[in-house]
């Protein structure tokens, strides 16, 4: 799969759980969208497979999604700083797109010089779109399938809600931060696409499943003026005060193996 640590950016976005030809089909930035492969099928093979074993004192990190916060002690690994959004949606399962984009801003003004990745949990389940109302969410989309008897359109029509709302905050970072910006994913995901060698249909993702659908992700490389002036500094101190139980309970509602 792509080094996106390694590739030329000034922001790196990530629309958690972001399937190339969804992307491809919804997103309306001016640019270049090409197609890359994951190094995983999941986040946490995601983070595992681009940071594990690298020092990046020039990166300033804000996730909505708690796989790094989790893995790092393991990843010999150390970014100039790791935000991580709190969770205000879906009774706390998940960040709203928009706070995301309020805490990138924040990052983006407070470290004007470092490169910055900013991790959406949207398109990935729970849902926040209008038709969302009212559903009963699983640990994982296939139990939310199955909790609400849904049909591979009504899911596809979900998640492309989803996509949407993530879509939009991006749209306004964007329109508020200066160098060059790509928009890509962690990984992509089943939407009812049969799973070989069995005629059954599988929703969500999986570690070591991987299928074109799950590890073919965008990479959208926007028009871009200014670039910003990166400059690599040590932190001062490491942050320790990430709640690593509430880390690891959030996981598992999720419907994680943590």
């Amino acid at each position: 799969g792509v080094d996106g640590l390694a590739e030329d950016w000034d922001t790196v976005v990530g629309a958690d759980a972001g399937r190339y030809d969804e992307f491809r089909r919804r997103a309306w930035f001016p640019g270049d969208l090409q197609r890359r492969t994951s190094r995983g099928a999941t986040s946490a093979e995601f983070i595992r497979g681009n940071f594990r074993g690298r020092t990046l004192h020039d990166v300033v990190y804000v996730s909505a999604n708690a796989w790094f916060a989790k893995l790092r002690d393991d990843l010999d690994s150390e970014v100039h700083e790791f935000v991580l959004v709190e969770r205000d949606a879906a009774d706390g399962l998940t960040s709203r797109p928009e706070t995301v984009t309020d805490r990138a801003l924040e990052a983006a003004k407070s470290f004007p010089n470092k490169r910055l990745i900013v991790h959406y949990m949207q398109p990935h389940q729970p849902y926040l779109g209008s038709t969302a109302d009212g559903l009963a969410f699983g640990s994982t989309l296939g139990e939310t399938v199955r909790r609400n008897d849904l049909s591979a359109a009504e899911v596809r029509r979900l998640y492309r809600e989803n996509l949407d709302l993530a879509l939009s905050a991006v749209d306004r970072l964007l329109d508020s931060i200066d160098g060059k910006t790509v928009i890509s994913a962690d990984h992509g995901e089943a939407l009812g696409e049969r799973e070989r060698p069995l005629p059954v249909r599988f929703y969500g993702h999986m570690d070591g499943l991987y299928m074109p659908e799950l590890v073919t992700v965008p990479w959208h490389v926007c028009e871009h003026d200014n670039r910003r002036r990166i400059v690599a500094e040590a932190p001062a101190a490491r942050d320790d005060d990430i709640d690593l139980d509430a880390v690891e309970r959030n996981l598992r509602d999720l419907g994680y193996v943590v």
